[in-house]
């Protein structure tokens, strides 16, 4: 597995990470805590070492499996975790938030009227909050450090001044080893970088989301630090796993997704089968190819895959020791660029 630094923190992370979005349930049609246990156990001994998750994914859920997941192997885990998505403001914090979404803890972007059951998740990034969150997740995690702790979403009222003022602080304290960022754009990036050292940059980007390379990709690339490029198989669209008519079972956000419907999964099943050559060449999946040609995307250091048992674990390890020529990455290129659907 091939390391890369995240930023200028001297925290070498696997360019493979595991995503455990899937681990928390929510949205994803429930998830069997033990298979996720074994997936994350079964990712460190494939060699990946980066593990990142949110409070938000299962509402603490997914930060508690990763707790009890990592707990005897702590030493051997660059773990991530974020901040800022909430559930559970006071009156007060409220006034500076922002409204996200109203969810259950089934299925979020509800439709039409809220139900009794539904209840709404902000955006908010106070100090206070942000102190709130870390020990909270420190808890969760059964950790006492947390490796690189990023802001979630930057679309509330609070100043990044505020925000970064407290993530520095908690660096000084030895809460935090490093700093980052979700779903920014460049000058928001910008900001954090003028109050003090940002690391990384997470972001979505795939095969079939590319409207970042310019701008964000790009500043990652001049400004040394590093990309996490979250969604790389397009939510398992990119593993050329998936049939055009499959189901999904209830909860589960993709039914609902443009990107999932029949016609869509055919013309990116297409695409995939221009490139399969390449990877019976090097004898890997779709799913590994995919993420070798993401991970020599220029500015792109490190992609996050979610995983929900061992095989997927363990085969989206082996990404990370792929080398692709550049005659293989004009081919996949090639057939990526001829793909136009949603």
């Amino acid at each position: 597995m091939k390391k890369r630094p995240l930023g200028l923190s001297n925290i070498d992370a696997s360019v493979v990470g595991f995503g455990a979005w899937a681990a928390g349930g929510w949205t994803w049609g429930g998830q069997d805590d033990r298979e996720s246990i074994r997936a994350i156990h079964a990712f460190l001994d494939a060699g990946g070492n980066l593990i990142d998750t949110a409070p938000i994914y299962g509402f603490g859920h997914s930060e508690e499996v990763v707790g009890k997941a990592i707990t005897d192997r702590r030493d051997r885990v660059v773990l991530a975790t974020k901040c800022t998505m909430r559930w559970d403001l006071n009156d007060e914090q409220k006034k500076r938030a922002t409204r996200k979404f109203s969810t259950t803890e089934k299925i979020y972007d509800m439709p039409g009227e809220k139900s009794a059951k539904s209840f709404d998740v902000f955006i908010y990034g106070g100090a206070d909050g942000i102190r709130q969150e870390v020990e909270q997740s420190l808890k969760r995690l059964q950790t006492d450090v947390i490796d690189l702790y990023q802001t979630h979403w930057q679309d509330d009222k609070v100043p990044i001044e505020e925000k970064m003022g407290v993530l520095q602080e908690l660096k000084r304290e030895g809460k935090i080893r490093a700093i980052g960022v979700s779903n920014a754009t460049v000058d928001q990036i910008d900001q954090y970088q003028s109050f003090g050292q940002l690391d990384t940059d997470q972001e979505k980007y795939s095969m079939l989301d590319r409207d970042l390379e310019s701008s964000n990709l790009a500043k990652c690339d001049q400004a040394g630090i590093a990309f996490l490029a979250y969604s790389p198989l397009g939510q398992g669209l990119l593993t050329g796993k998936i049939d055009p008519d499959r189901q999904y079972p209830d909860g589960d956000q993709r039914a609902s997704k443009e990107r999932f419907k029949p016609q869509n999964v055919r013309r990116v099943n297409s695409m995939l089968d221009t490139m399969r050559s390449v990877a019976d060449q090097h004898q890997i999946s779709i799913a590994q190819l995919t993420m070798a040609w993401t991970l020599a995307q220029t500015g792109c250091s490190h992609v996050l895959c979610g995983a929900r048992n061992e095989t997927q674990a363990t085969d989206n390890a082996g990404a990370g020791a792929v080398s692709l020529s550049v005659d293989d990455l004009a081919l996949v290129t090639q057939a990526v660029e001829s793909y136009h659907g949603v």
